[in-house]
């Protein structure tokens, strides 16, 4: 699975109706959590005993892999979000529709990759704070610049992408614009919010 090491597989079934007893979800949230997630099953462990070579980290003990059975492609977010809280564990989501895969995970925020054929994760690090956090910028293809932590890269990535999306916007509007002056005053926004975007 994954490409990861035999020594990490495993085949535990996480049953639905676990989660619902454990966490005190209400009806109204089991039958939205069951409009989307089919099954659920940890497929491998990723700890010091599983393999060896590796230490624990500061941070992380263990890293699970949580494979998820869609009913649908178009899930909610929300589903997978909630799992990675309520559960107290690194999770690492294999996300399945057909034929089709999507990894996920939560790290101040749900990074996903594109969906396509079963990708191969590499366990990479030091330890197993080094391991997640390589896994954590595979997914969300994050590049950490000198000097930041991968926690505030991601802030600054989504920050990026908001200014992005405010040019989008603005461009757009710009080329619905017919009065002169309004025109003018976009195009002058838009200078402004390349250059910030440039030195940001």
């Amino acid at each position: 699975m994954l490409g990861l090491p035999k020594s990490t597989e495993l085949s535990q079934a996480l049953p639905k109706a676990r989660i619902y007893a454990k966490f005190e979800l209400s009806s109204t949230q089991k039958e939205r959590f069951d409009e989307d997630v089919s099954r659920m099953t940890i497929v491998n462990v990723i700890s010091e005993r599983t393999v060896p070579a590796l230490h624990a980290g500061e941070k992380v003990e263990s890293i699970y892999v949580l494979e998820v059975q869609l009913k649908k492609k178009d899930y909610d977010l929300k589903k997978i979000q909630l799992l990675s809280k309520l559960i107290p564990q690194k999770l690492l989501f294999l996300l399945r529709y057909n034929d089709e895969t999507q990894l996920a995970i939560f790290h101040t925020k749900l990074l996903m990759s594109d969906w396509g054929a079963e990708p191969e994760i590499t366990v990479s690090g030091l330890d197993l704070d080094d391991v997640w956090d390589n896994i954590v910028k595979t997914i969300g293809t994050i590049e950490v610049e000198e000097g930041n932590t991968l926690v505030e890269q991601i802030a600054i990535d989504d920050d990026r992408a908001k200014l992005k999306r405010q040019i989008e916007q603005l461009e757009k509007k710009a080329r619905t614009e017919k009065q002169p002056k309004k025109k003018f005053e976009i195009y002058k926004e838009i200078i402004e919010l390349k250059e910030f975007l440039q030195n940001s």
